[in-house]
């Protein structure tokens, strides 16, 4: 049995969006500063798909053509820089919004330097 042209369509659009979107769009290149400062741009990235079609009935057809189509949207939005530096991981959000999920990437840094100090603390009691 031969493949949908459904598939087709599918598999299209499915490759278009691998193309736009890859880890590189949402966390972007990182910039260094004089002062060895790494500064990392951070971007929400969301996308919708939907693909449909139907076999047209004939009369005189053995088989039945196919119309169909397919579209995808990509939505890419700057949230933020990532700040590194020596002393400190720091998240600069661009607007200041309360959403469960802008707390947490908020906390992430926090996180990271409470982790550094307990495992510097673990290492110096070993010592």
């Amino acid at each position: 049995m031969s493949e949908h042209p459904i598939n087709n369509l599918m598999g299209t659009v499915m490759e278009n969006i691998k193309g736009m979107v890859d880890v590189n769009t949402i966390i972007g290149d990182p910039v260094e500063t004089s002062n060895g400062t790494i500064i990392i741009p951070v971007s929400k990235v969301g996308f919708g798909f939907a693909a449909g079609g139907s076999d047209i009935p004939t009369k005189t057809a053995e088989t039945q053509p196919f119309g169909g189509g397919s579209g995808a949207g990509v939505s890419i939005s700057p949230i933020g820089f990532l700040v590194v530096s020596q002393e400190q991981i720091k998240f600069i959000p661009i607007s200041s919004s309360n959403t469960p999920v802008d707390k947490l990437i908020d906390y992430i840094p926090t996180a990271f330097e409470k982790i550094n100090s307990m495992v510097s603390k673990k290492n110096k009691d070993e010592e």
